[in-house]
């Protein structure tokens, strides 16, 4: 049995990911040296998961494991970069080995999925949190911010959203789904769908763009903000399951953040190209809720004007 961090680190973590590539030194030193492929930039995002916080702390480790990559590729997925390499910094209450197990082969799992290596990072004790840096290769300057979003531009998200809303909500017991809906969304709250497929087409079309982790209503917001520029969106064309639908329980596709879906504005010119797009991939659809507009925030209700200027995703200190 592993007793200290770096004997957890030997045991669990030494060789996860596909040790080819240009990784040129990977865990077991003091950092890490990769090589960056000629006519490239490196894009780098870092997340945190808290447990009670971003994940209920009863679920299960492979899960957590899965969903902690999961939202960093989805951060590199709206900056159109292709995945290469992650770190991982574990912080655990004790030294569980059947936890350190499951979790480390969910891991393993999700970077072979992925075509990822973890090539270094760090273990020590307290309250559980688990934080990933990851890294990304996009051509030069073809990455994707959410800075150059312009009036007239279309506002495009893919998948379904409020699913992973709605799957915490059935976990705390705030609403009880029939079966298959409650299957699939408590699947897309553990285990969220990083827009990969997404890198091609955000590369080539899109002006501006953005993971909706945060709720759809916040992270436009954000997006809109950035380019200086206001939006106005359509509750019902929102894509969302038929239950919220029927519910009229669109808070959970407009606040309730966890999707992972993206978010991306696209110039009027491209319609051709959108249609192409969700001919061939049905299972990442691109759905038009909206309009980039010169100035405001406005979500259309029927006949209904809502005013989201002030619109806020979730804050950890507020």
């Amino acid at each position: 049995m592993a007793h200290d961090e770096f004997a957890i680190i030997e045991r669990y973590f030494s060789d996860i990911g596909d040790p080819a590539g240009n990784a040129v030194l990977g865990v077991g030193d003091d950092a890490a040296v990769v090589d960056v492929a000629p006519g490239h930039q490196l894009v780098v995002s870092m997340d945190t998961l808290l447990g009670g916080i971003h994940f209920p702390v009863d679920t299960c480790p492979a899960d957590i494991a899965y969903k902690a990559l999961a939202v960093n590729l989805s951060d590199l997925a709206a900056m159109a970069a292709s995945p290469a390499w992650f770190l991982l910094s574990l912080t655990l209450p004790e030294n569980d080995p059947n936890w350190l197990s499951q979790f480390s082969i969910g891991l393993r799992q999700t970077a072979d999925q992925f075509n990822l290596r973890l090539i270094g990072g760090d273990t020590c004790r307290g309250e559980l949190s688990i934080t990933i840096q990851i890294a990304g290769l996009v051509p030069s300057g073809r990455f994707v911010t959410r800075r150059q979003a312009r009036a007239g531009d279309l506002i495009l998200v893919s998948g379904e959203l409020g699913n992973a809303g709605l799957g915490l909500a059935q976990k705390q017991g705030e609403v009880d789904l029939p079966g298959d809906l409650q299957s699939r969304c408590l699947l897309a709250l553990d285990r969220p769908q990083p827009r990969l497929e997404l890198i091609p087409f955000l590369r080539e079309f899109a002006s501006a763009a953005i993971d909706i982790s945060d709720g759809l209503q916040g992270d436009l917001a954000h997006v809109l903000k950035a380019s200086g520029c206001g939006a106005s969106i359509l509750r019902d064309a929102i894509p969302v399951n038929s239950w919220i639908e029927q519910q009229q329980a669109y808070h959970y596709a407009l606040g309730a953040g966890d999707d992972y879906e993206i978010c991306c504005c696209v110039p009027a010119s491209h319609r051709g190209e959108i249609e192409n797009w969700n001919l061939h991939h049905p299972e990442c659809r691109l759905t038009e809720i909206g309009e980039v507009t010169e100035s405001g925030y406005v979500l259309e209700q029927g006949e209904r004007l809502i005013d989201l200027t002030n619109s806020q995703g979730y804050r950890h200190f507020d």
